[in-house]
C-alpha cells in the first residue's frame, strides 16, 4: 500500500503527482528531492533507493533521467514497491513509446488515466499493458525521439535500437498495425581484477526482452543454445538432461515470464510463448562460470613523494578491431583522504573525458567511441594529492 506516486525530472520538477491517502505531507516531493540532491552518508555515497526521513518511508528508481517516487508511512516490502515502480515506467514507455520529460507533459492525461488503473487507494490492481487496453482510451500523443534533446541521449543510453521507440497501443498512419517483434539480449557483467589484471570474481546478469507489434498476439517460439545447462556442474535445477559439450553455458539460475510455456525446453530449448503487448522481460539468468570479459584493466601505482601517488590505468581490449566500443567509462576508486587529482592524457587523445567526483572520491576515464585497433590503451599517469 502506497500513499503517493510522483515522477520527478532531473532538475526536480514535479511532472506527474498522485496523492491516494492523504497521510503524507503535500510537499513530500520537495522534501526527497533535497533529500537525494544532498545525501550524505558518512560523507559519501549517492541515495540509497529505499529511506526514511521524517516518519515517511521513500521509494525511488531512475528511468531515463526521470525519478520515479512512492512514499508510505507504513511498514511496505522495499522490493516490492520498488518493482511496482519499474513496472509503472514500463507501462508509461509501452504507451508513450518513450520515457521523457517532453513526452510525459505531452501526455500528462494519458498518464493520470494509467495510474489511475494501476493503484486504487493506494492498492495495486494490475500493471499489465494487455489488461490496461481495456481501460485507457486516450491516445498517445507521438514524441519524435531524435529531438528529445540531452533526455534524448541519455535515453539512447539504455536504448540502443531506437526503431522500438513506438507505441504499442497507436497504429502507424492510415490505421496500419505495425507487424514487427524485436528481442534484446541485455547482459551486465560484473568483473573484478587484482593489481596485476587476474580475473578475482565474474558474473553476468543476463535479460531476454521482447516487445511485439504483432496482431492478435500469434504463438511464437524462440530458440536457445542448445548447450545451455541449467544449475551448477551442468546438473539442470528443473532436472533437464542435456549432454553438454565443450560450448556449453552453464546457468547459474534462472527464471521465465508468466507467459513461457517449457513443455519443449528440455527437449530442444526452446521457448514457447504467446506475447503480451508492451515490453517484457521472457527469461532473467544468472553466470558466475568463467568467461573472458571484453577488456582487462591492469592498475600501476607508485609513490611520487610523501604527499602524492602516480596511477596508470592499463585497459586492454580482447575483441575484434571490427567492433565498435561505445560510451566506454571506467571508474577507479580512491582513499578517502584524497584531496586532488591531475589528469595527463596521451598527446592527440581526442574525444576522451577525465572527472573526479570528490563527493564519493572516484576518478572517471570516459571515452564516447572507440574502435579498438591496437591492443592496448592507456592511462597515462594520474597524480593523486594526499594529505
Amino acid at each position: 500500500m502506497i500513499s503517493q506516486f510522483f515522477i520527478l525530472s532531473q532538475r526536480g520538477d514535479s511532472i506527474v503527482f498522485r496523492d491516494y491517502r492523504g497521510e503524507v505531507p503535500k510537499g513530500s516531493a520537495e522534501i526527497f528531492f533535497r533529500k537525494v540532491k544532498f545525501w550524505k552518508d558518512d560523507g559519501e555515497g549517492d541515495a540509497p533507493p529505499v529511506f526514511n526521513a521524517d516518519g515517511v518511508n521513500y521509494f525511488h528508481v531512475k528511468d531515463a533521467g526521470l525519478l520515479f517516487v512512492a512514499t508510505t508511512r507504513v511498514n511496505v516490502s522495499p522490493s516490492l514497491a520498488l518493482e511496482l515502480l519499474r513496472r509503472i515506467a514500463r507501462v508509461v514507455k509501452d504507451y508513450l513509446g518513450v520515457l521523457s520529460e517532453d513526452a510525459l507533459r505531452k501526455n500528462f492525461v494519458l498518464v493520470y488515466e494509467l495510474l489511475d488503473q494501476i493503484i486504487d487507494f493506494g492498492y495495486v490492481q494490475t500493471t499489465s499493458t494487455e489488461v490496461l487496453k481495456s481501460y485507457v482510451f486516450n491516445e498517445p500523443v507521438v514524441v519524435d525521439s531524435s529531438q528529445l534533446g540531452p533526455a534524448g541521449i541519455f535515453m539512447a543510453k539504455r536504448m540502443p535500437v531506437t526503431t522500438i521507440t513506438k507505441s504499442v497501443v497507436a497504429n502507424e498512419r492510415g490505421g496500419r498495425k505495425r507487424e514487427e517483434i524485436f528481442v534484446d539480449i541485455i547482459e551486465k557483467m560484473s568483473v573484478t581484477f587484482s593489481s596485476s589484471g587476474y580475473i578475482l570474481t565474474s558474473e553476468i546478469d543476463g535479460t531476454i526482452q521482447l516487445k511485439s507489434y504483432l496482431t492478435g498476439n500469434p504463438e511464437i517460439r524462440l530458440a536457445l543454445n542448445e548447450e545451455v545447462g541449467i544449475g551448477r556442474g551442468g546438473e539442470s535445477i528443473y532436472d533437464y538432461g542435456s549432454s553438454l559439450g565443450s560450448g556449453a553455458v552453464i546457468l547459474d539460475d534462472c527464471n521465465f515470464h508468466e507467459s513461457v510455456h517449457l513443455d519443449s525446453f528440455d527437449v530442444d530449448r526452446t521457448l514457447t510463448l504467446v506475447p503480451t503487448d508492451g515490453e517484457f522481460p521472457v527469461m532473467n539468468y544468472r553466470i558466475t562460470q568463467e568467461f573472458k570479459p571484453p577488456f582487462c584493466i591492469n592498475a600501476l601505482i607508485e609513490e611520487a613523494g610523501p604527499f602524492k601517488a602516480e596511477v596508470t590505468i592499463k585497459v586492454r581490449a580482447d575483441f575484434p578491431s571490427s567492433i565498435i566500443a561505445d560510451k566506454i567509462l571506467v571508474q577507479i576508486p580512491l582513499p578517502t583522504y584524497t584531496t586532488r587529482v591531475s589528469f595527463e592524457l596521451e598527446p592527440g587523445t581526442v574525444g576522451n573525458t577525465t572527472n573526479f567526483t570528490e563527493a564519493n572520491k572516484r576518478m572517471e576515464w570516459g571515452l564516447k567511441k572507440a574502435r579498438i585497433s591496437s591492443p592496448l590503451y592507456n592511462i597515462p599517469s594520474h597524480s593523486l594529492f594526499l594529505p
